[in-house]
């Protein structure tokens, strides 16, 4: 495979079963064979990603000082602002080549989750940023809960098995920015190679190219979304899920050309994240084919945890 499957959301919503059906068929085989899609026909319309791409330059574009103000100790970078080369992909000792800012979950009428998650950290001098922000993660959100319904029908369970997990679910809006190169990077990339922790990952065209993902055969593949589209991939919690059924595929976003080095990158994902007590056992749907298990039970938060300590978010 050179090149990843684009589908549309709008055949899974058509009214029509026989569409449905072929959407469901093709998002799950495309999920089994390169775990990423191209998605058009989702919820994030070109107005309201033009309007955060543009209130995210403007808060990355403000001083170091001004930025630092919202970093937010003891909280593992889960809200608010992460300092350049702060993060680094597992197995790696090299911070990446970014900065980066997070919006989470505003919980609807469950108090005991929100006393668990932490506060939206508000950006007083960039009034529309965070109202665009969570407009932005609304959207996205609910794009993901129908993916996850199609790949609900895929794996064999009921359309709407994923619902009660991801309402005031623990995701996760990930502006990032990139800046220009300044001088040789010595082994650190813009993004190493890696796995996201979550069930699936919706991402918004980034402003220049980099993303890379690797096929079965080993093979880096350039993936550059078109401006309707959003690339959409597995994460470990659904590969784990489904023991190992749908795939967590590996993907970095490679440095520039040398010549390319002054120009900086803006991306902005959308980790969808589970409450923290879904149950990530294998299911049993997928253990059937082999009967062989291949994850330890685990929750999701514990999972998070695990996975946060390895970024170097969170200490043991």
């Amino acid at each position: 495979m050179k090149e990843i499957p684009s589908v549309d959301l709008n055949d899974f919503i058509s009214g029509s079963p026989e569409i449905k059906q072929k959407f469901v068929k093709e998002l799950g085989e495309a999920y089994e064979e390169i775990g990423f899609v191209a998605l058009k026909g989702h919820f994030l319309d070109d107005e309201l990603t033009e309007n955060i791409y543009k209130e995210v330059e403007s808060f990355f574009s403000l001083s170091d000082e001004v930025k630092d103000k919202y970093c937010i100790e003891g909280i593992g970078g889960q809200r608010g602002f992460t300092s350049f080369g702060k993060e680094s992909a597992k197995g790696r000792s090299e911070g990446d080549l970014k900065e980066f800012w997070h919006f989470g979950q505003e919980v609807d009428n469950d108090d005991k989750l929100k006393a668990e998650y932490p506060e939206n950290v508000i950006v007083s001098e960039l009034p529309d940023f965070n109202k665009i922000g969570m407009s932005a993660y609304k959207n996205l959100e609910k794009t993901a809960i129908y993916v996850l319904r199609a790949l609900s029908l895929y794996i064999g369970k009921d359309e709407f098995y994923f619902d009660k997990y991801v309402k005031n679910g623990n995701s996760i809006l990930r502006p990032i920015y990139y800046p220009p190169i300044q001088g040789e990077p010595k082994g650190a990339v813009r993004a190493a190679e890696h796995g996201d922790i979550n069930l699936i990952t919706l991402l918004m065209g980034a402003s220049a190219s980099g993303l890379e993902v690797k096929n079965k055969q080993g093979e880096w593949i350039g993936v550059t979304s078109l401006p309707e589209q959003l690339v959409v991939n597995v994460g470990d919690m659904l590969e784990r899920h489904t023991n190992n059924k749908l795939r967590s595929t590996i993907h970095r976003v490679v440095n520039p050309p040398k010549e390319e080095w002054g120009s900086p990158r803006f991306s902005i994902p959308f980790f969808t994240h589970p409450i923290g007590d879904m149950p990530l056992d294998c299911m049993d749907e997928c253990i059937e084919k082999d009967g062989v298990k291949h994850h330890e039970d685990i929750t999701a938060g514990d999972f998070l945890h695990e996975r946060l300590i390895e970024l170097g978010l969170v200490k043991e």
